[in-house]
């Protein structure tokens, strides 16, 4: 049985109530039982939860700075965007804008394996969306994140 400390968890996800939903479940014996915890916790995030968890994220294109855990995971997450050309960065620059003015909130995407360009593409479409579809995709994208992220803390990485 293993212990994951809250500060651990948050490096995860920014939701406080997603990382005391997860707490509150441990120990854990592997990393498939503290995944599950971590789905049940984002499906039962309120909105304003799942907005918490947004504000941790960098726009897709900037990389963060900081020698933090979460911090690395990110840049090695959009590690897709560093080969992008400028027009590509460029474009995804503006669509983060469009996006953030339409949602009210920065676009999240799971970045791991994704190309700038595919990243672009999908913004794109995702602009044309619905606000009610769009936090479902939200929401999918936080937990594609968060499982690969939960991944990485019980491997030590």
């Amino acid at each position: 049985m293993r212990e994951i400390s809250r500060q651990d968890l948050r490096s995860c996800c920014a939701s406080t109530a997603w990382v005391s939903a997860v707490a509150r479940r441990g120990p854990y014996r592997d990393l498939a039982g503290l995944v599950d915890a971590g789905e049940a916790a984002i499906a039962d995030l309120t909105w304003p939860d799942v907005e918490e968890a947004l504000a941790a994220h960098p726009r897709i294109g900037e990389r963060p700075s900081g020698d933090g855990r979460e911090a690395a995971w990110s840049r090695s997450e959009q590690s897709g965007t560093t080969a992008a050309d400028r027009e590509v960065l460029d474009a995804i620059r503006e669509g983060n804008a469009a996006y953030e003015e339409r949602f009210g909130h920065v676009y999240l995407v799971c970045a791991t394996g994704r190309s700038a360009g595919e990243m672009l593409v999908f913004l794109r479409e995702r602009l044309a969306g619905d606000e009610e579809s769009e936090r479902k995709i939200v929401r999918e994208e936080l937990n594609a994140i968060v499982k690969l992220r939960l991944a990485k803390l019980w491997e030590g990485r």
